[in-house]
Formats: structure tokens, C-alpha cells, sequence
């Protein structure tokens, strides 16, 4: 019709064939299917046992490298360094494990919010120089332990350190990866015991470790701080009962953390009597009365942690519970 506009032409996009239109089909199905790969990915990324591997090789990469940053800073005997150093690694493997948990996988960190966390950490220290004080003076009854007198500050800054780096590094790789991890596939009860067991096989690479003093970590550590953990569901109390465990065991009462040399503590001691009793060059830890003392007190925390909430069931028992 005259002065009617006529229509123009669809345009092509290059490349497209003549008569194909540009529905935008193509580039969802490649969407779609970009998506399908992220999400297999994403639940190959989610499931327990791999995260548990991502999370340990982050954890022990940042210990390790800012443990050899620590070390290339100079300093001679009776330098507070070491101390800085120790804290620096906890740092260091703290935000580590922040940042596990919001990018790898994606949740949110409980275990290690702040809110609460220095309560947490007073009541851990103070529990891990009590369990071990009370360890120490069973055995001392018992003729194994002296106190001879009174050294001073001796070697307070390493033993300082130790507790900065033991205390988060161990806490956060055997509770805060395996222990919570593991649960999720096994139960509460069955990753208990298989962390103790890897947290009492791990002390067999320590200088003067025996068979007995792996199965005497695996009991009244692997069971003590695994119950810590469960109690709170977060990690501050469990860190600060290991750090001052191995605290107090090295600097006040200058007995062997874990094998080695005893350290120079504030106190000038000796051990006497069988290896049983003593736990020989191994330090106290290996001693049946530490095995007792601190597993009974695992125990009673786990009866705690029991009562605030229920265990978590082995994965197999909970799909049979919803059929």
C-alpha cells in the first residue's frame, strides 16, 4: 500500500546460517550445561573426605611457610622472637581456616567465630594446666616425680611458642578437619576414635615415642580434646587446653613435651621409677596415671557433650532411620 513502510529484513547475526533465528536456545543449552559442570564440581568439591584433603594441605602449607618465614628472622638465646614467631603461625593457620570454610566450603566458620571465643579460650587454658598439675602430683605421690627447686624464667619463650603453634595448628587439623568432617560421613562416635587413633599414630614420629605412648595419646588426648571440641561444637576451648597441656608440662614442671630433651622450666625436677609411672625419656604423657587422670576427664566431658545434644549417627543408620 502506498506510503506503508515495509518491514525490514531480520538481521543475521555473523555466522549465522540462513533461516536460523536467534532464539538464544544455543547459548542457554551451553549455559545450562556450564552450569551442570559447576555443580558436579561443585558436589565432587562438597563431599566430606575431599574437603577434609583441600583443608589439610591448606592448614599445613601455611604452617609450614610461616613457620620458615619465622625462621629466617635472627635472634640469639633468650629472645622473645620466638614467641612472636609461635603467634604468627597460629595467625597465620587461623585465617587459613576462615578462609577454608568461606570459599572452599562455603560455610560459615563456627568453630572459629570470635564472638565468645575468649571465655572459651580461659576456660581451656585453665583446664590443661589443672589435668596435667593434677596428672603430675598423682605421680609425684606415687614416687615418681620430684621438685628439687626453683630455675626461673629458663626457657619460657620457646615453650611459649610451642603453645601458640600446637595448640591451634593440631586443634584445627585433627578436630576442627578430621573429627567434624569424619562425622558427617561415620558419626560422632566412630570419628572420635578414628581421630584418636590418627592423633596417637601421628606422635609415633617423635623422638623417643614408643607403641604405649601412641596408644596413651590416642586415649587421653585424642579423647580429651575431641571432647572439648564436642562440648562447644567450636575449637577455642579444645586449643586452649592443648596449648596449656604441653604449656605446663614443658615450662612449669620442665618435663619432655612428647619426647626430646626435658626443656630448662621455671622448676628444677626429676623422675624417678618405672617407665610406667614416669613415662620415661617420652615425658609424662606415656605415664598409665596421665592415661587415666586425663582420660577420665575425657570422659566426663563427653557425658557433658552428650547431654547438651545427641551424637550425630553414622550416615548408613540415618538413610535407614528415613526409610
Amino acid at each position: 500500500m502506498p506510503g506503508t513502510r515495509q518491514p525490514l529484513p531480520a538481521a543475521r547475526v555473523p555466522g549465522m546460517l540462513q533461516g536460523e533465528h536467534d532464539s538464544g536456545a544455543p547459548m542457554n543449552t551451553a549455559i545450562a550445561d556450564t552450569g551442570a559442570q559447576d555443580g558436579k564440581l561443585r558436589r565432587f568439591v562438597a563431599h566430606p573426605l575431599v574437603l577434609l584433603v583441600i583443608g589439610a594441605i591448606m592448614v599445613v602449607a601455611a604452617t609450614i611457610g610461616s613457620s620458615a618465614l619465622a625462621h629466617l628472622v635472627p635472634h640469639g638465646p633468650g629472645s622473645v622472637w620466638p614467641a612472636f614467631g609461635g603467634l604468627i603461625v597460629a595467625l597465620a593457620v587461623i585465617l587459613t581456616y576462615k578462609a577454608f570454610k568461606r570459599w572452599i566450603e562455603r560455610a560459615s566458620d563456627r568453630e572459629l567465630e570470635l564472638h565468645g571465643a575468649l571465655g572459651e579460650l580461659c576456660a581451656g587454658l585453665l583446664l590443661g594446666f589443672l589435668i596435667f598439675s593434677a596428672a603430675t602430683g598423682v605421680v609425684a605421690l606415687l614416687g615418681g616425680f620430684e621438685i628439687l627447686g626453683l630455675r626461673g624464667a629458663g626457657n619460657i619463650w620457646p615453650m611459649i611458642a610451642l603453645a601458640f603453634v600446637s595448640g591451634p595448628f593440631e586443634e584445627i587439623l585433627f578436630r576442627g578437619l578430621v573429627l567434624r568432617l569424619l562425622e558427617k560421613l561415620v558419626g560422632t562416635w566412630w570419628a572420635l576414635a578414628a581421630t584418636s587413633a590418627f592423633f596417637g599414630l601421628a606422635h609415633l614420629m617423635n623422638p623417643d615415642s614408643t607403641l604405649f605412648a601412641a596408644f596413651a595419646i590416642a586415649c587421653e588426648a585424642g579423647i580429651l580434646l575431641g571432647a572439648a571440641y564436642l562440648v562447644t561444637r567450636r575449637l577455642w576451648l579444645a586449643i586452649g587446653l592443648h596449648s596449656a597441656w604441653n604449656f605446663t608440662q614443658g615450662w612449669v614442671f620442665s618435663i619432655p613435651v612428647s619426647g626430646g630433651t626435658p626443656p630448662l622450666g621455671l622448676l628444677i625436677t626429676r623422675r624417678v621409677g618405672p617407665e610406667w609411672l614416669t613415662g620415661g625419656d617420652f615425658g609424662l604423657e606415656a605415664s598409665a596415671v596421665a592415661l587415666v587422670v586425663a582420660t577420665v576427664a575425657g570422659f566426663a566431658m563427653l557425658w557433658v557433650a552428650h547431654r547438651r545434644a545427641p551424637f550425630v549417627l553414622p550416615r548408613w543408620r540415618r538413610t535407614q532411620t528415613k526409610l
